[in-house]
């Protein structure tokens, strides 16, 4: 895979770049939430610029149906890299249309523009070759060299991602450079005690990845949403809690399979429960109760693992070389069900392992949470990707930055 670095080193000065990026943010309305994924494509996008490049950087945002929509416009996005980046940033309104081509055509050397989201046209996400390389076509006017960045999108066989590297002479930037580095750690030589940690909210979003990491890991902690599917396998009473029944039996030939590979489970040995999902906008009091992992009533819904169960998992990672971990412990967005997913981030600062936290809902909670992200080894910004790539699949974008 060639790299950035080889890219600048051959000259990029007047020469129109096409970044794909991951600018893929959580909005309240234009207002951006968590810019995690902004600041990480900032060194490959300023390291072009610094070097003289016509830098054209690209991303999706959300699930547009393939048209324009306002709700996820990147013009919010563009502002943020522009403040991040301390230099203006122009902004196309759409794609591949006029204001695309004026925009790009109108940059100086060393000057960095973002175009419209890449979901509003419906060529992006085809599953039509013909469409999708059409699009990528399109695409490919508007640059003389491409740089892959989005390391969030690389598990998208996407015009952008997949069929634009191969019209251009291409390049992995920084970020992706570093992601996959880092996911080898994770794969190739694991400093062991090799602990995982698993949340989130549906069991069958991590099957390919715990089947993967029967085969790698020590040790292997649930919680989240997905917990509870875990817990009715094993008879217990989960009343109203997020449940996958027809992931059952999975479920069970897994911790069948870890207990004959000595793989160790670790479940919750006790839940926050309540009547009722709590309200994230206003945040008022849930007034949760604390009972048992297999006490929980027939009509509570359980909604964060306990106090035991924080030790528990505490004590579990304590011993750790390597620590993977993937999805939140509970509904992190309401106060009183953060402390679960609190005390696993704390956990992983404490420990002295190689700690890597898995990108989607995992490293927005450390952020909202208020945890120093330098105090982690890594902070995935691809949450989908680094489970698919831990899972052992090919990744379409990586495959195309390979060619």
């Amino acid at each position: 895979m060639k790299t950035i670095d080889e890219l600048l080193g051959e000259g990029v000065e007047g020469k129109r770049v096409f970044v794909r990026a991951d600018l893929n943010v959580p909005l309240d309305g234009t207002t951006i939430t968590d810019d995690g994924r902004i600041r990480a494509v900032v060194p490959t996008v300023k390291a072009l610029a610094d070097a003289g490049a016509r830098v054209v950087v690209a991303s999706h945002l959300g699930r547009p149906k393939g048209a324009p929509d306002p709700a996820f416009s990147l013009a919010p996005a563009a502002a943020r890299l522009g403040e991040l980046l301390g230099a203006e940033v122009a902004f196309a309104t759409d794609t591949v249309g006029e204001s695309a081509r004026t925009t790009v055509a109108g940059l100086a050397d060393g000057r960095v523009a973002v175009i419209e989201n890449l979901r509003f046209n419906a060529g992006e996400t085809s599953k039509d070759d013909a469409e999708r390389d059409a699009f990528a076509g399109e695409l490919a006017a508007l640059a003389d060299l491409y740089v892959g960045d989005g390391f969030g999108a690389v598990h998208r066989k996407h015009a952008s991602v997949y069929d634009l590297p191969g019209k251009l002479p291409h390049a992995a930037g920084y970020l992706i450079a570093t992601e996959v580095g880092v996911l080898k750690k994770l794969t190739e030589d694991v400093r062991r005690p090799y602990a995982v940690v698993l949340g989130g909210a549906k069991v069958s979003d991590k099957l390919g990845v715990i089947d993967h990491l029967l085969e790698k890991a020590d040790r292997i902690l649930v919680g989240g949403g997905m917990a509870y599917t875990f817990l009715k396998a094993q008879g217990h009473e989960v009343g109203i809690s997020l449940l996958q029944e027809d992931q059952i039996p999975a479920v069970q030939e897994y911790l069948k399979r870890a207990e004959e590979k000595g793989v160790e489970f670790v479940l919750p040995v006790d839940v926050l429960v309540a009547p009722e999902f709590p309200d994230l906008k206003t945040k008022a009091p849930a007034n949760p109760t604390t009972v048992a992992a297999d006490a929980i009533p027939a009509d509570q819904e359980g909604l964060d693992i306990g106090p035991e169960t924080r030790k528990l998992y505490a004590s579990k990672l304590a011993d750790a070389a390597t620590v993977f971990w993937n999805g939140p412990m509970g509904v992190f967005e309401h106060p009183d069900y953060a402390e679960g997913t609190r005390a696993v981030a704390q956990a992983l600062v404490d420990s002295p392992a190689f700690t890597v936290v898995g990108g989607g809902d995992s490293a927005a909670a450390v952020r909202i949470l208020g945890f120093d992200e330098k105090a982690f080894g890594h902070i995935s910004t691809g949450g989908g990707a680094s489970l698919e790539y831990l899972e052992g699949k090919q990744l379409p974008g990586l495959v195309a930055l390979e060619k």
